[in-house]
């Protein structure tokens, strides 16, 4: 919080920097556009800035530049529940996949083991971890303790062992949320150390001083996402992506709390080094077509999108999740290509929008995060599939 609000300071008092509030991003500009065949094999591909639509009025403008940045977050609002802004449909990422970039490690998504169960909140309302740590008990519907029969850290395991095994208790019972229990712990303790969590819970009507919360777990981090190196540079000239729509490869398989916020000041520090040593050397083209909308309309039925919308997180959030299999993938595969169609016949007839572009990224990241999680065959980090158990390891660690 404090960085964003000190960066929004600076950013309102330089007189050299324009801020469009209210514009979104459509198509990263490239050979594409200007006529050429572009291919994943092309080595040359080279961003030329981005074709802009004007919320409020309802044009698309050219943004030309020398360099551009990716900063577009993650894609926790591909699935039905998750405690990311619903903003986070992974635009960056489906524009920079559609534009043939290098994408990878879509499959690693990290669930966040306890967020507050209250059905019609979206985003998800956080139950921190660091409540675990204060010595709250995961207790199942029948208010049995669980997690000494999956792990011997008890509720102190890593987040994608007490997700699981809370995924495995819902299923096994048939529920739809499990409990967090911190009535043993001193009252006025409880309120002093989660105060925000008390007057959350208690606007619901559950006093946690008294009442167990109940939780589920939900859609939180991506690992993967844009391919880049060390100067934050993705695989297309002249494109850079920094936070989590970017792929460093530091999370692995499986990130560590808080380490992305490192991470991201890190790659953005190493991403303006990098462009304002080499932007000079780009020149501005002029030779790129404007928007051409000509022969489309606007769609006369909002609901086909925001039904489109809905089915996307049904079919991520129940096959795409937690616990995967080939059977699982290979449904959700079937059921988002029909959708893929839908949207793609629905964007080329439609006068652009907010909304159809982010159905059809939703559907961009649904598909990278299933096909690459069919690609997988092992068992590994946040990606976890009963076709693939892991293996044990041995003594020697080998």
């Amino acid at each position: 919080y404090e960085i964003q609000q000190s960066l929004i300071r600076r950013i309102r008092e330089s007189e050299s920097i324009d801020v469009f509030e209210h514009h979104f991003a459509i198509e990263i500009i490239t050979q594409h556009h200007l006529g050429k065949i572009v291919t994943r094999r092309t080595p040359d591909i080279t961003c030329y800035g981005a074709y802009v639509l004007d919320e409020n009025t309802g044009a698309v403008d050219t943004f030309l530049s020398r360099v551009t940045l990716m900063a577009t977050g993650g894609v926790g609002a591909v699935y039905t529940t998750t405690t990311n802004p619903l903003v986070a449909t992974g635009d960056g990422i489906a524009m920079v996949y559609r534009a043939k970039g290098t994408v990878r490690d879509m499959e690693f998504i990290q669930f966040h083991p306890t967020a507050l169960f209250h059905p019609g909140d979206r985003p998800s309302f956080l139950i921190t971890e660091a409540m675990r740590g204060y010595g709250a008990i995961l207790r199942n519907p029948a208010g049995e303790r669980f997690m000494e029969k999956y792990d011997p850290r008890l509720e102190l395991a890593p987040r994608d062992v007490v997700a699981r095994a809370i995924d495995s208790e819902m299923k096994a019972g048939g529920h739809d949320h499990v409990y967090l229990d911190v009535t043993h712990k001193d009252p006025g303790e409880t309120r002093h150390h989660f105060p925000n969590i008390y007057a959350k819970c208690l606007s619901l009507g559950i006093d946690i001083t008294k009442d167990y919360i109940p939780v589920a777990p939900a859609a939180h981090y991506l690992c993967g996402g844009i391919v880049v190196d060390t100067n934050a540079e993705s695989s297309i000239s002249r494109l850079y992506a920094v936070g989590e729509c970017s792929c460093t490869g530091l999370h692995g398989g499986n990130r560590l709390a808080s380490n992305s916020l490192i991470e991201a000041v890190v790659y953005a520090e190493a991403a303006a080094r990098h462009a304002i040593e080499h932007a000079h050397d780009y020149q501005f083209r002029d030779d790129v077509p404007l928007w051409n909308d000509e022969g489309t309309s606007h769609p006369e039925e909002m609901v086909l999108i925001t039904q489109s919308a809905r089915e996307v997180g049904q079919i991520m959030s129940t096959y795409v999740g937690i616990v995967r299999s080939d059977l699982r993938l290979d449904r959700a595969w079937n059921r988002l290509d029909i959708l893929y169609e839908e949207t793609e016949r629905l964007f080329k007839q439609s006068k652009v929008s907010r909304a159809i572009c982010e159905l059809r990224n939703i559907i961009n990241v649904g598909y990278l995060i299933m096909r690459q999680a069919k690609e997988r065959k092992e068992s590994r980090g946040l990606h976890y599939t009963i076709d693939y158990p892991p293996q044990p390891h041995n003594e020697t660690g080998d």
